[in-house]
C-alpha cells in the first residue's frame, strides 16, 4: 500500500468542528438541522434545550483542541451567554437556566450587533420576570462544565444559592427533581448533582446516603440500572449510576458494588454498546457503556479498533458523527463518541497517515469532560478558602 494512503479511516477533525460551528449558529439563529435537531426551537421550545446543545457543541471543539484556537472574542461571548443563564430564585437557591425564552437576549455578535435571532425574536418581554423561568439540575452541570471548558474564573458563581438549589431539588426517596418542586425524578439528574456536589467540593446541600440508596433500587437482576426503580436496564443510565456511587465522598465506600454485582455489570456491558438488551448498537453508546467498563476497572475487556471503525463509519460527508452509519449527524452523538475515543485511545501505526487525526486528550470518565476541563472545574469552582 502506498505511504501517502491510510490504511484505517480519518477521523474528520476538521469535519467535526465545522459541524459544531455549525449548529452553534443555527442555536443562535433558533434552528438547527439533523436527525433530532431538525425542528424548528420556537417560542416556549427555545428554552428546552438550547445550553445543552452549546454544551455539546463547545465540548466537541474541547475534545479536538479546537476552543482554545477561537478568538478571545468569541470565548468572552459564550462565556458571558452562560452568565446570563444565572438565576437567583430566592427560596430555591439558584442555578442555571436551559436558556433565554421571551426574548432573544444574547443573539448578539462579539462586536455588539444583533442577530437575526435576537431582531426576530425581542418582543420587549422579560422572561426573567415570570415564575417559570427557573434554574435547571442538568442544564446547571452542563453550566460549569461550559464554563470551565472556557477557562472562567467562576468569579460571579453564587455557591450558597447553587447548594441551596441542590437541597431543594432533592426528594424524600433520595432522588432529584430537575426543577424545584417537579414530580418527575430519575437518576440524570441525581448524577447531576453529584457531579455539581464533586465540583464544589462540597456535599452540604444534598443527603448522599439517602440519594445513594435510591440508586441501589434502581439495580436491575441483570446487573445494569435503570432510571427509576423497577425500570429496565439502560446503558447510558447504568453509567450514571456507577459513575453517582464512585463520585460520592469516601465515607460512603460501602455502597461500592460487591465483587459479585461488579462481574454481574460487566457481564451485561459487554453484550454490546446498546441502550437496552437485544437493541442495535448506537454511537453513543460506545461511550455510555465503555465509561461503565472504564469505571468499573474491566477496560482491559475493550478492543478500541472495531469501536473506531464503527465510529468512523457514521462519520457524515461534512462533519458530525451520527448514531447509525448512514443517519444525520448531530452534536449530541458528535460529542459522545469523541468522548470514548478519548477513552479508548486508538493505537495505530505511526506509518498509518491517518494514525495523527485519532489522538486526543484523555477524558475524565466520571465528570464526562476533558480531563484538563475536569481539573479546572476542580481548582476553580470551590469556594476559596482562607
Amino acid at each position: 500500500m502506498p505511504p501517502d494512503i491510510p490504511s484505517f479511516p480519518t477521523l474528520q477533525r476538521s469535519g467535526h468542528v465545522n459541524h459544531s460551528k455549525r449548529c452553534l449558529t443555527g442555536t443562535a439563529l433558533c434552528v438547527l438541522p439533523g436527525d433530532r435537531w431538525g425542528y424548528l426551537l420556537n417560542g416556549p421550545s427555545a428554552a428546552l434545550d438550547r445550553l445543552g446543545i452549546v454544551f455539546y457543541c463547545l465540548g466537541i471543539m474541547d475534545l479536538l483542541g479546537a476552543l482554545d484556537t477561537q478568538s478571545e472574542a468569541e470565548r468572552e461571548w459564550w462565556r458571558e451567554w452562560v452568565w446570563e443563564q444565572q438565576q437567583t430564585r430566592g427560596e430555591s437557591g439558584s442555578g442555571f437556566r436551559p436558556g433565554t425564552f421571551m426574548t432573544a437576549g444574547t443573539p448578539y455578535r462579539p462586536d455588539g450587533t444583533a442577530s437575526p435571532a435576537a431582531q426576530n425574536l425581542d418582543t420587549g418581554l422579560s422572561w426573567s420576570s415570570l415564575k417559570h423561568d427557573a434554574p435547571h439540575l442538568i442544564m446547571t452541570y452542563c453550566a460549569l462544565l461550559l464554563l470551565a471548558m472556557l477557562r472562567d474564573d467562576f468569579s460571579r458563581l453564587d455557591r450558597p444559592g447553587l447548594i441551596k438549589f441542590l437541597r431543594t431539588c432533592q426528594k424524600p426517596d433520595g432522588s432529584f427533581s430537575t426543577v424545584p418542586g417537579d414530580t418527575e425524578s430519575d437518576l440524570r439528574t441525581l448524577y447531576c448533582a453529584f457531579a455539581i456536589s464533586t465540583m464544589l467540593d462540597d456535599w452540604s446541600g444534598i443527603d448522599v446516603e439517602r440519594a445513594l440508596t435510591f440508586v441501589e433500587s434502581c439495580r436491575t437482576y441483570e446487573g445494569g440500572y435503570g432510571q427509576s426503580s423497577f425500570c429496565e436496564s439502560h446503558g447510558g443510565i447504568a453509567y450514571i449510576a456507577l459513575a453517582s456511587i464512585y463520585l460520592a465522598p469516601p465515607e460512603h465506600s460501602k455502597h461500592h458494588l460487591s465483587l459479585a454485582e461488579r462481574e454481574q455489570s460487566i457481564r451485561w456491558f459487554s453484550g454490546g454498546f446498546r441502550g437496552r438488551t437485544g437493541k442495535d448498537a448506537d454511537a453513543c453508546y460506545c461511550f455510555w457503556c465503555g465509561a461503565g467498563l472504564k469505571i468499573l476497572g474491566a477496560d482491559y475487556l475493550f478492543n478500541s479498533r472495531p469501536m473506531a471503525e464503527f465510529l468512523a463509519s457514521c462519520q457524515f460527508k461534512f462533519g458530525g458523527i451520527s448514531k447509525y452509519p448512514g443517519e444525520m449527524p448531530d452534536p449530541y452523538h458528535t460529542y459522545l463518541s469523541l468522548a470514548a475515543i478519548s477513552l479508548y485511545p486508538l493505537d495505530l501505526d505511526a506509518s498509518d497517515t491517518s494514525a495523527e487525526t485519532w489522538k486526543l486528550e484523555p477524558l475524565d470518565p466520571l465528570l464526562n469532560a476533558k480531563e484538563s476541563t475536569a481539573r479546572w472545574a476542580r481548582q476553580y469552582i470551590p469556594a476559596r478558602r482562607p
